[in-house]
């Protein structure tokens, strides 16, 4: 992008050609009376831009960009590569996706296809090029949207298994050599030729399924950069080019794939309803929709992560989401919640999926912003507001830096080996979690955010990169003084080095179950661990456990009563480490739960176990005691404050209520209201039920651009 948005993009995702009868105008005056200012279209209807091989129809979408122009309304094209027409799955049956060997999926829903099968890449980039050679001198387009939230499958096609295999061969060299380093003496796995490979249908090797895997992802990255290449052929030096990442996709690498791309977006739906409320009473599993609010939070890092800058929310929840079975819309008030909390985090552009709700096809009850009687109703007004709020705040709310007080490294390597072999149960006897990782990283986050300490995630391959670039471990340490590095499985030995390094700089390194145990290729590593770092502990048998562990304090580490240990538990055994916490339990008591050991001018800390909600709390209380919390005191109960730099300079405040309660709390600085200009400097907050207030910190009014 050749500059940042001057305000936060809102908008929806608009498709007038799903319209049961013609409204265009209407909608689009709709839109502009709630303040949007921006719409993605084009992306789901191949069949509409083509709809018989070789024969274009390009000019319906014509009026649409016109009149969004017309209304100040900027436009994203998409290119409609995700559901192939059915011509092309009958003329073509080859290009259909095998998610096992000899197997095609059958046509019927979206994203059935190997796109790396050269007659369907024919045909995309054909279609591309006619689109998007037609429309992109077109005023009103400020970007494009390639494909659509890809790496859903794993292609089991033989030809993606042949260049699988030449791969191999190019990476290792000889079969003798793929023997030694995946181990394949194992289970008389040992190839006498390359033809002995075997399909993954049946594979139980951690080494081929961590390779496929990382294959499987890059089949994924190519096909996108591939995709964005054609777009910049014809797209203006304004115009940014992205894709929309589902971030719980097995089959993407999001830092791999963004490098691709101006900037970042993202498709982020929570569970809504009491699912938002703080505290949280239950803990519904994570997936496709996320569930608390802490995960509003860290699905807007996990999105600025992926290139450590600014990102866009391309879709999330208009009405309930989730098909027929599945109708909690938001209670008033939880739009705006979930908004400023992305925008909190870094998001310039919040886009609903999507304007009007389907009248047929597989998402009928997806609800848009429009329901199904197309009359603006309580969506609608909801969603005008925040639109009417953003133009007030202007300038103000774009180029945030989100406050970060620790680093949490994450590792896509990791949560393949641990989705090959989990550490966790999900169904007994032996049915393992693929979610292993997401859970640890998750029980780290959800502590820290209930900590009131603001989290800045750091891939892996941003710290020790692929063209072997390191970040510097003492500036790390000086702008992340603390680090964790939770299930991080999978790390070769300049990783490693690494994480010594930033604690010895000063940094204090948290280190979480599974970290440090394996090598790059999946294979348990000969030394003690955690292997090669300066933790001063040492383990050798682990354990699961069923119930939850009382875990108390024998440090200087501050525990809650009701901190506990669960489902995991790592046999700790200090060496020069201090403990800092133990089990309550005849055979785990012996071991430590929590450990520190000096390095350096810093120190690493230990966890062996999966820790709830309240020990991670109380142990990122105690590695980051001057936290977000601290600026704004005791808050009352259900209120967070998120806070950051703008590109000015200034200070911004994000302060949420989720709950019913209406609360107040004392202004620590003086403050001026962001979304409501004429209000004067603030004492006091007042946040009525499932309420948001954004505020700059400074007497005085200051300019906002609008």
């Amino acid at each position: 992008m050749s500059e940042r948005p001057n305000k936060v993009l809102f908008g929806a995702a608009y498709y007038h050609e799903y319209q049961p009868s013609p409204r265009l105008e209407e909608d689009l005056d709709l839109m502009a009376a709630a303040h949007m200012t921006v719409i993605r279209v084009g992306e789901s209807t191949w069949s509409q831009w083509e709809p018989e091989d070789g024969r274009f129809d390009l000019e319906w979408m014509t009026p649409v960009l016109d009149g969004a122009h017309q209304r100040g309304i900027s436009i994203i094209l998409g290119t409609p590569t995700y559901a192939v027409p059915m011509w092309l799955a009958r003329r073509y049956p080859e290009i259909a996706a095998e998610t096992r060997t000899g197997q095609p999926l059958g046509w019927g829903a979206r994203q059935e296809v190997d796109y790396t099968h050269p007659a369907f890449k024919f045909h995309a980039e054909r279609v591309i090029r006619k689109i998007i050679g037609r429309f992109a001198s077109h005023p009103a387009i400020i970007g494009y949207q390639v494909d659509n939230e890809p790496g859903l499958l794993s292609f089991h096609n033989r030809g993606v298994f042949q260049r699988f295999t030449d791969e191999l061969r190019q990476r290792y060299g000889t079969v003798e050599n793929l023997n030694k380093e995946w181990g394949l003496v194992y289970w008389s796995h040992q190839l006498s030729t390359w033809a002995d490979l075997w399909t993954p249908d049946n594979n139980a090797q951690p080494q081929y399924d961590l390779a496929w895997r990382q294959f499987q992802a890059k089949l994924t990255t190519e096909y996108l950069t591939w995709q964005a290449s054609i777009v910049r052929e014809y797209a203006t030096p304004e115009q940014f080019v992205t894709t929309c990442i589902a971030y719980d996709r097995p089959s993407q690498h999001d830092e791999d794939m963004t490098r691709s791309f101006d900037i970042t977006a993202g498709n982020p739906y929570y569970a809504m309803q009491d699912a938002l409320a703080v505290p949280h009473s239950s803990d519904p599993p994570q997936g496709w929709a996320t569930s608390g609010a802490w995960t509003l939070f860290q699905s807007g890092d996990r999105m600025y992560s992926s290139k450590q800058a600014p990102f866009l929310v391309t879709e999330t929840n208009a009405g309930a989401i989730g098909g027929s079975a599945m109708q909690y819309p938001a209670f008033d008030g939880q739009w705006r919640q979930a908004a400023y909390a992305f925008i909190s985090r870094g998001a310039e552009m919040i886009e609903y999926w999507h304007w009007a709700t389907n009248h047929y096809g597989t998402e009928t009850y997806w609800i848009g912003v429009l329901p199904h009687d197309q009359k603006p109703g309580r969506v609608y007004h909801e969603l005008a507001q925040l639109g009417e709020e953003l133009q007030a705040a202007g300038s103000a709310l774009t180029g945030l830096t989100p406050d970060a007080r620790i680093g949490m490294i994450y590792s896509n390597d990791s949560k393949w080996a641990l989705a090959g072999q989990p550490c966790f149960l999900l169904e007994p006897p032996m049915t393992g979690d693929e979610r292993s990782y997401q859970k640890i990283f998750e029980a780290f986050y959800r502590g820290a955010h209930n900590a009131g300490v603001p989290v800045r995630i750091l891939h892996d391959t941003q710290i020790s990169g692929p063209q072997g670039n390191l970040l510097d471990p003492a500036q790390v340490a000086k702008e992340l003084p603390v680090i964790i590095a939770a299930g991080l499985y999978i790390a070769d030995d300049t990783l490693l080095e690494w994480l010594n390094a930033y604690a010895r700089a000063g940094g204090h390194l948290v280190l979480g179950m599974r970290t440090a145990y394996a090598d790059q290729e999946a294979r348990a590593r000969l030394d003690v661990k955690p292997a090669r770092l300066d933790a001063g502990v040492t383990y050798q048998e682990f354990s699961q456990i069923q119930l939850p562990l009382e875990v108390e304090a024998s440090g200087e580490l501050p525990l809650s009563s009701e901190a506990r240990a669960t489902r995991w538990v790592d046999y700790l055994q200090p060496g020069e480490a201090r403990v800092l916490a133990r089990y309550t339990h005849p055979q785990f008591g012996q071991y430590a739960a929590v450990t520190t050991a000096a390095t350096g001018a810093g120190r690493i800390i230990t966890v062996g176990t999966l820790p709830d909600d309240t020990l991670a709390a109380d142990l990122i209380r105690w590695l980051a005691p001057d936290n977000a919390t601290t600026f704004w005191g005791e808050l009352p109960a259900g209120v967070t404050a998120n806070s950051a730099t703008a590109a000015d300079g200034s200070r911004i405040h994000f302060l949420h209520n989720w709950g019913w309660d209406p609360v107040t709390t004392a202004a620590p600085a003086p403050m001026q209201d962001l979304l409501d200009p004429d209000v004067g400097n603030l004492e006091k907050i007042e946040l009525g039920p499932w309420d948001v207030r954004v505020l700059r910190e400074g007497k005085g009014r200051q300019p906002v651009d609008s």
